[in-house]
């Protein structure tokens, strides 16, 4: 089985967390957003590259399992593994994880379109990217 990818490590903030005490909802997507752009980073598709090339990466499709509240001061990461590589399309998850315990505290599921940013459409994958992706394919 292929190994999980690390794309994000941090901290819980208190101006993170709502009135309730946990962290919002607002912050574990932006926490994903994150851990998203460094799985592209590991697959080629870096910001510098993207400019350079007239591309760009837009999500289409998400989903958010939440499965533990965080509060203030909890430390977390997150690995991400891809799910399935199209043409013009990557699906891969995320799983956020306490680093005390190990426990998951939320999971998310995206689809991202490969963009020509010229003509604003979806485009085929290079051929490196698709085969970096294959590395963190889960069940590859």
């Amino acid at each position: 089985m292929t190994e999980p990818l690390l794309t994000y490590r941090g901290t819980i903030y208190p101006w993170q967390c709502d009135h309730m005490g946990h962290m919002n909802v607002m912050w574990y997507v932006g926490k994903f957003d994150e851990a998203t752009w460094q799985l592209f980073a590991a697959l080629g598709l870096t910001p510098a590259w993207l400019r350079a090339n007239g591309r760009g990466m837009a999500a289409v499709e998400q989903s958010i399992a939440y499965k533990k509240e965080l509060m203030a001061g909890d430390t977390v990461s997150i690995v991400s593994c891809v799910l399935e590589i199209r043409d013009k399309a990557l699906r891969f998850s995320h799983e956020m994880r306490l680093q005390d315990g190990g426990t998951v505290a939320a999971t998310t599921t995206l689809t991202a379109l490969h963009l020509d940013t010229a003509i604003r459409r979806a485009c085929t994958l290079p051929t490196e990217v698709r085969d970096k992706a294959l590395k963190y394919l889960l069940n590859s």
